[in-house]
């Protein structure tokens, strides 16, 4: 599956980073094979946030 997001600027995919590490850590100890899956997912859009050129100043 894959889905096409449109951000504004890297601070909404840091929020994004955000939320997905927040709803991993409420899941905790319920869902753990979403919790890996959150975190995974948050950690790959994290290097990608990491690969991004420095803004312009």
């Amino acid at each position: 599956m894959a889905f096409l997001v449109r951000l504004t600027d890297p601070d909404d995919l840091a929020e994004i980073v955000e939320a997905l590490l927040t709803a991993a850590e409420a899941k905790e100890g319920h869902a753990p094979e979403l919790v890996l899956r959150w975190r995974w997912l948050a950690n790959d859009l994290g290097d990608a946030l990491d690969a991004l050129p420095p803004p312009k100043q």
